[in-house]
């Protein structure tokens, strides 16, 4: 028996944590609990896709083959046959949109179990079919679909009448769960609850200020509404609610960062800094002076920094986070910079190091009169170096530690933790920062750097606590690189590719060739990707009709360097291979011979995508490059060209022809056409889905922005953020606020949280 929600009693906030099990029934809500909906608060934000106006139909030249639809058609026919093959019946009925048709089938033992259909799918009638588009005979067809007849399918005549004039919202649904059964159970849970059940997450003088409707009156207008303005009326106001908490959390945590206290470190004359500076063998960009300013300004404050530095691949964003690192070392303190793979670990050392010299050196020969170390941990270090590390960030005498997520391990302690540099904070989660910082006898400042250009509106939606510089410039001397898409299935083009890397073999250059997998048979390697790797794992999720193409196997490390051995333009090459699965000795003694070109061309998986810097690579040949995301591909081509020689960028596609406007093909062309990391941004947020974008974390399949987008809502999350900071900052702790407090900790509690520290 369905327990109705109006029998409940107890506290307001408990009814939207009601089971739905007990409300439902355990039937129903077995099916709503593969949609991620549990309770009865879930069900009531799962709000509808999209609304069809009575009348209305779909268009049904749309549809694609596997999809899971919902349409509004009108039956042209239906029949009941026996069938003398096998026995038993079907009804085969034909629905249509004015112009296309759409076939639907239903089989049973006798044709007496089909009359309830046959006497439904009358001629002339509108309905809602849903199911699973497929093919038959050469026409679409929706096998057993779930149907509801408009106006038929009601308790009474005049319920009919009513229902037949509303719109009728179209909810995510499944195939076990159609959208107007979804629509039932909302109805089932949301008619019974008063005013005071639905806690409202909005202060009324922020309502009545900007004339918004509660809470409980927005639900029932997006789940129950008359007419188009009324669902509008409640959907606009749902965004602004979702903008509105989301801004108060960031509110929330500015407020927390100002209230701490930091150790102050003030830039000190005649340091280690104004050593390193005299060294410099090249000259800072002006915009690299400007942010270097921003930051001490900021480390010089007894609060802690947060800060985001982003900035173009190659900006410069290395030199203007060590120079930060120095003033910290120079006021006594230490700095760690957290890296997210061994490869990008080493390379920075090698870096610092090289950048540093005998600064570097202290307690060794020939070091400078003022100096410090720099230390490496990672989790594959041998036994006695971890020891001598540890010693040094323990001591002090390391004033630079840098690593990976070893770091975070409970035996690594730093003797005065002054700065943590975050690099490629979109691969960390904020525990694991924040474990970081604790490391620190106070707060220490934090530096948080992205390499992936950030759009505005998302910097203010997902790094909205911290502060934000941005590198444009690039440094003096770098020639910049040209891209060429390349078709994989045009023998002559891929014999002019492998040509044009012998001619820079042959110039004594180096090049990378970079491939989606390591070895033939394993599935897409995303082990040293980013966030990007998600378009590796989802490939054709992206909505576009690529998904009805036939793939081709992904190109491998291991298959391809065999080929390229075997090419007569190759011979003699040194081909060498690099990924995710060798050792940590294996990975920098072969990124150290292809520096010194000793190994020629690189064959990789996207280990290399960050932080790999070799003057002397100036080619790129990207296999499979249809299979990665904008910022993976930006990222990746940012390895070439950073000498003086200019670069070459060859992105290898088989599914890329011409005039498509797949968002593969759309991907490719972009970054041919531009450089400009800010554009591609842009680009990649416009055909992403949102929440790869944000790295929002996913809870039975939701994304945590259920109405807000990025690339749309800018004007109403600067509102939304005006009107959120005013709220916190005359209730820091949300006291008067009870609702949206709760807010905050149920939509962005545990993993939730990270997707406001994720690019």
């Amino acid at each position: 028996m369905t327990v109705k929600l109006g029998d409940v009693v107890g506290d307001p906030v408990d009814r939207l944590a009601e089971p739905l099990v007990k409300v439902l029934g355990p039937r129903t809500a077995g099916a709503l609990v593969k949609l991620g909906l549990r309770t009865t608060g879930e069900l009531l934000r799962h709000y509808p896709r999209r609304y069809t106006e009575p009348g209305k139909l779909t268009d049904l030249s749309s549809l694609k083959v596997g999809e899971h639809v919902t349409v509004m058609a009108e039956v042209r026919q239906a029949t009941v046959r026996p069938m003398r093959s096998r026995g038993g019946a079907t009804l085969q009925a034909v629905v249509t949109d004015g112009t296309q048709t759409l076939n639907l089938a239903f089989f049973a033992k006798r044709t007496g179990a089909l009359n309830g259909h046959e006497s439904k799918l009358r001629a002339g009638r509108v309905g809602l079919f849903t199911g699973i588009v497929g093919i038959y005979q050469g026409k679409r067809q929706l096998a057993h679909p779930d149907y509801k007849i408009i106006g038929v399918d009601v308790d009474d005549e005049a319920e009919g009448l009513i229902e037949a004039g509303r719109p009728i919202p179209i909810y995510p649904a499944s195939a076990s769960l159609a959208s107007w059964r979804i629509q039932a159970s909302v109805r089932t849970v949301l008619d019974p609850l008063a005013e005071a059940d639905v806690p409202d997450p909005l202060p009324e003088a922020v309502r009545t200020r900007l004339r918004l409707g509660t809470l409980h009156q927005a639900l029932h207008d997006v789940h129950e509404p008359f007419d188009d303005a009324q669902w509008r009326r409640g959907r606009d106001r749902l965004q602004y609610e979702e903008a509105f908490v989301l801004q108060a959390a960031l509110a929330r945590r500015r407020a927390e960062a100002a209230g701490q206290e930091a150790t102050a470190r003030p830039r000190r004359r005649a340091g280690l800094l104004d050593d390193f500076d005299a060294r410099l063998p090249f000259t800072l960009t002006g915009g690299q002076r400007e942010v270097g300013d921003e930051l001490a300004a900021d480390l010089a404050r007894a609060r802690p920094m947060q800060r985001l530095l982003q900035g173009e691949v190659g900006s410069g964003k290395t030199v203007v986070a060590l120079r930060a690192m120095l003033q910290v070392v120079d006021a006594g303190g230490q700095a760690a910079l957290m890296a997210p793979t061994e490869v990008l670990a080493a390379q920075h050392i090698r870096t610092l190091r090289a950048l540093l010299g005998p600064l570097a050196e202290a307690g060794f020969l020939g070091a400078a009169d003022r100096s410090t170390r720099v230390a490496l941990l990672t989790g594959s270090q041998g036994a006695a170096a971890r020891r001598e590390n540890l010693l040094d960030a323990a001591s002090g005498r390391a004033g630079i530690v840098v690593g990976t997520h070893a770091l975070l391990s409970e035996n690594v302690q730093f003797a005065d933790l002054g700065l943590v540099v975050v690099d490629e904070q979109h691969r960390f989660g904020v525990e694991q920062r924040d474990t970081l910082r604790a490391k620190g006898t106070r707060t220490p400042h934090l530096l948080v750097m992205t390499a992936t250009p950030i759009p505005r509106t998302v910097a203010m939606t997902v790094f909205g606590d911290l502060e934000t510089s941005t590198l444009t410039q690039v440094p003096a001397g770098r020639s910049g690189v040209v891209t060429h898409v390349v078709p994989a299935d045009k023998p002559a083009w891929m014999d002019r590719t492998w040509r044009r890397v012998r001619e820079e073999v042959d110039a004594f250059h180096r090049v990378f060739v970079v491939c989606p997998r390591i070895d033939p048979d394993d599935a897409p390697d995303v082990s040293d990707a980013d966030d990007d790797g998600a378009d590796l794992l989802a490939l054709d999720l992206d909505g576009s009709a690529e998904g009805e193409r036939v793939r081709r196997p992904l190109r491998a490390v291991l298959e391809v360097a065999e080929e390229l051995r075997g090419l007569p333009a190759l011979a003699g090459v040194d081909i060498g291979i690099l990924h995710g699965r060798m050792a940590a000795d294996d990975k920098e003694r072969t990124m150290a011979q292809f520096a010194a070109g000793q190994i020629q061309v690189l064959v990789s998986t996207t280990v290399i995508e960050v932080g790999v810097d070799v003057a002397e690579a100036t080619g790129m040949v990207v296999l499979d490059a249809d299979r990665f995301g904008i910022s993976q591909l930006h990222q990746l081509r940012g390895r070439v060209g950073r000498g003086s020689a200019p670069g070459l960028c060859l992105l290898v596609s088989g599914a890329v022809d011409a005039g498509d406007a797949s968002p593969s093909a759309t991907r490719l062309r972009t970054l041919a056409e531009t450089t400009d990391g800010f554009v591609l941004a842009a680009v990649d947020l416009e055909l992403r889905r949102e929440g790869d974008v944000l790295g929002a974390a996913q809870s039975g399949g939701a994304s945590s922005l259920r109405l807000l987008r990025v690339t749309r809502d800018a004007d109403l999350i600067a509102r939304a953020r005006t009107d959120a900071t005013a709220v916190v900052d005359a209730d820091p702790t949300l006291a008067r606020s009870p609702a949206l407090r709760a807010a905050i900790d149920q939509q962005l509690a545990g993993e939730r949280e990270e997707f406001l520290d994720r690019s």
